[in-house]
């Protein structure tokens, strides 16, 4: 490829990756209005469902998401009656996250989601893993130039 091809719009890899997880959100849009989420409020909840409770730190670092941006998005959350937020007794700069028995209701009704719309990707679950492996991979070493 020369040079010029690099700065053509369809080879950029970053824009792919842009308009994919545009696309993606977009997908997921409906089913999340149904259970009255956003799609970050849906990671969260993927995180808590997974290990029940977190502190704001380990949110932020497994999202990708600064406190700046995740703290409003709790207190909303809280207000929904989806999470706890409780400073800890040890260390006030510490705020645990937990999430609540309506939030762990919203588990069985999400669980349709990723099947669905692997359904509508037109690829396969194996496509699906190998790609979101090699898209894994990519991050880690991105992140290496941090």
């Amino acid at each position: 490829m020369s040079n010029s091809e690099f700065l053509k719009l369809e080879n950029q890899l970053c824009f792919s990756l842009y308009a994919s997880s545009r696309a993606i959100t977009r997908m997921y849009r409906p089913f999340l209005e149904e259970l009255g989420l956003t799609y970050p409020q849906y990671l969260v909840l993927l995180v808590l469902w997974d290990q029940e409770a977190s502190t704001v730190k380990d949110l932020s670092e497994k999202l990708d998401l600064d406190s700046g941006t995740l703290t409003p998005m709790l207190k909303r959350m809280e207000t929904q009656g989806l999470v706890k937020r409780q400073r800890s007794s040890e260390d006030e700069r510490i705020v645990n996250i937990r999430i609540t028995d309506a939030g762990l209701a919203l588990y069985d009704k999400a669980l349709c989601i990723p099947q669905t719309l692997l359904s509508s990707s037109g690829l396969s679950s194996e496509e699906i893993y190998s790609f979101n492996e090699q898209l894994k991979r990519m991050i880690t070493s991105v992140n290496a130039f941090k």
